[in-house]
């Protein structure tokens, strides 16, 4: 069995628009993008190489694919080529290497090597890959893909690094039509920049209690009916 492992960098307030270039996403006047690179440190980067260090297949929406595709098969892996970073460059050959498995409404066209597009009906193609042999399936940003991911409760452990400023408009990672889950924090640390680096797996149905008192007040029972007014 396959496990669906979503891992985003998101503020305070949800939002994981473009957090890599002001390029990268600019749609519906979002002026902050680049938002992530004044506090990405080496804690945050040891956290991105752990996540990259297990085998995965990527799976994307097709906004992030083609910001993917844009990249990674052209950034310079020769270490004697100009540009060439040792780290970026051990990523581009995982990214290069592996299945992307691509979720888009329309029939686009996957150049980039090993790209597969699933088909139109994504939450059924993704049950049948995760009941197959092979490795995880990561996603990367794909915020559109994620809310479809958590409407069919389809996510099985979710790596978040939570980055501290709030960016008040932009695209979120948790919209209204998630599915109530229950999630385990199961590893965590704090970057020297103050970023929250957490990992949950799933952890069953959502449990609730109460600290009411078992006999209401009468002012209790008045609130309470208030609410319906």
């Amino acid at each position: 069995m396959r496990k669906i492992i979503a891992a985003a960098f998101v503020s305070l307030d949800g939002v994981m628009q473009a957090p890599g270039a002001p390029e990268e996403d600019p749609t519906g006047g979002f002026k902050f993008g680049g938002w992530l690179v004044p506090h990405f440190d080496e804690t945050c980067g040891a956290a991105v190489d752990e996540m990259f260090a297990r085998p995965f297949n990527l799976l994307l929406g097709r906004k992030t694919y083609d910001i993917f595709a844009a990249h990674w098969p052209h950034f310079p892996t020769d270490p004697d080529a100009e540009g060439y970073d040792e780290g970026s460059a051990a990523i581009a050959n995982r990214f290069n290497a592996t299945t992307k498995y691509v979720a888009s409404r329309s029939q686009p066209s996957l150049d980039w090597q090993n790209s597969r597009l699933l088909g139109p009906d994504v939450p059924a193609a993704l049950r049948e890959l995760k009941r197959q042999d092979g490795p995880d399936l990561l996603t990367q940003g794909s915020s559109v893909l994620l809310q479809t991911l958590l409407a069919e409760d389809l996510i099985d452990e979710l790596r978040l690094l939570t980055f501290p400023l709030v960016l008040g408009k932009g695209k979120r990672m948790l919209g209204d039509g998630a599915r109530p889950a229950g999630f385990r924090l199961v590893d965590s640390n704090v970057s020297p920049s103050g970023v929250i680096i957490a990992a949950y797996e799933r952890a069953g149905a959502v449990e609730t209690g109460s600290f009411a008192m078992e006999e209401p007040t009468n002012a209790e029972i008045a609130r309470r009916a208030a609410l319906g007014d």
